[in-house]
């Protein structure tokens, strides 16, 4: 697939991994790691890097638990960065409270807001907020619908299973533009369908395996939005990733943090443990965009273009890592490796 370069969009996402001091090694606080992240976003504004968003979750290993805070936060500190999440979990959120909340910020940030919403992959937020985990589907159904009428910026008149009755109210504070809503989606054709039905934009999370298996999700996508007869947003696809001075830094970094998350995760899930035979299949071929700025910035550039996506998303700082590591990944994404897979691009293009 051809891609115009001047459209595409690089951002990066964090979950908000607790980070461990330079010097000693220790395990950040809680505040500190917060902290933290306002200056990781400062960097990544500095450097021009199109978009932050920032992950919700309710874990010990995680700093932000109210993505919304942090970006009001950074909406005074910064000055181009869309600021957004990655994702917020509307399932276990109020819609009426979601609106408020970014277009509060879509108003202090003058107009940067972004809203990620989606199901969520954790669960803890379920019973955490008086959530069913049975009503897991019919929660999203009926909050996303919701969601919809209130971006129209009117007045709602509104009844549901699960959501609150609205009679002719409008909510506030009222902006001139629609808040900019995209949905995450991990695998599901019907999470796609859906998205397209509400004519939202998609960002497809694209953790592990072959990322050109997610290339049929982008023309499902495209299908359905022509069937809704909604507007053809460009997707986007964020992936974990280390950049350091050479391969074997970046992959050491890799190695110990990215494996160690995962692990950690599969544990849970019931997955095995990751071999290093699969970890270098997903760095070499798979979804992990590690290495230095010349091996990420090629692995992107046929990436971006195989799956057919106008916007790539960075996932930084997985399972913690050293303070000056995460800059150090920030600082080379936004000042060589952006540069140069577009200079790959559109050298491609050129010779096409």
């Amino acid at each position: 697939m051809s891609v115009d370069v001047n459209k595409l969009q690089f951002g990066l996402d964090t979950f908000g991994d607790l980070a461990y001091d330079d010097e000693t090694g220790a395990l950040m606080s809680y505040e500190e790691s917060l902290q933290m992240i306002v200056k990781e976003a400062m960097l990544a504004d500095e450097l021009g890097i199109d978009v932050l968003a920032l992950g919700e979750h309710h874990r010990k290993e995680f700093s932000i638990s109210s993505p919304d805070t942090v970006l009001a936060a950074l909406a005074l500190v910064t000055k181009n960065i869309i600021l957004g999440t990655g994702v917020t979990v509307l399932s276990s959120d109020d819609p009426v409270r979601v609106y408020e909340r970014f277009a509060t910020i879509d108003a202090l940030s003058n107009g940067r807001a972004q809203i990620m919403i989606g199901r969520g992959s954790f669960i803890e937020s379920f019973p955490l907020f008086g959530y069913d985990l049975k009503d897991y589907n019919e929660l999203f159904e009926e909050k996303i619908a919701l969601l919809y009428e209130l971006l129209k910026n009117e007045p709602v008149t509104w009844k549901g299973e699960f959501t609150q009755t609205l009679n002719n109210i409008q909510v506030y504070p009222k902006l001139q533009k629609r808040l900019d809503v995209h949905v995450g989606v991990g695998g599901s054709p019907d999470s796609i369908i859906r998205a397209a039905k509400y004519g939202f934009p998609v960002m497809l999370a694209i953790i592990g395996g072959e990322p050109t298996r997610f290339k049929p999700y982008v023309e499902l996508y495209h299908r359905a939005a022509e069937q809704f007869n909604q507007p053809l947003h460009p997707l986007g696809m964020h992936s974990h990733g280390v950049i350091a001075d050479t391969d074997e830094e970046a992959y050491e970094i890799a190695y110990q943090y990215i494996r160690g998350s995962m692990d950690m995760i599969g544990k849970e899930r019931g997955w095995a443990p990751m071999n290093q035979e699969r970890f270098d299949f997903e760095v070499k071929h798979g979804s992990y965009y590690v290495g230095s700025v010349q091996t990420v910035a090629q692995k992107m550039a046929r990436m971006i273009p195989a799956v057919g996506v106008q916007r790539f998303d960075l996932i930084y700082g997985i399972g913690g890592q050293k303070q000056k590591d995460r800059f150090k990944t920030i600082q080379l994404y936004g000042e060589q490796v952006i540069p140069r897979v577009k200079e790959i691009l559109k050298s491609r293009a050129t010779h096409d």
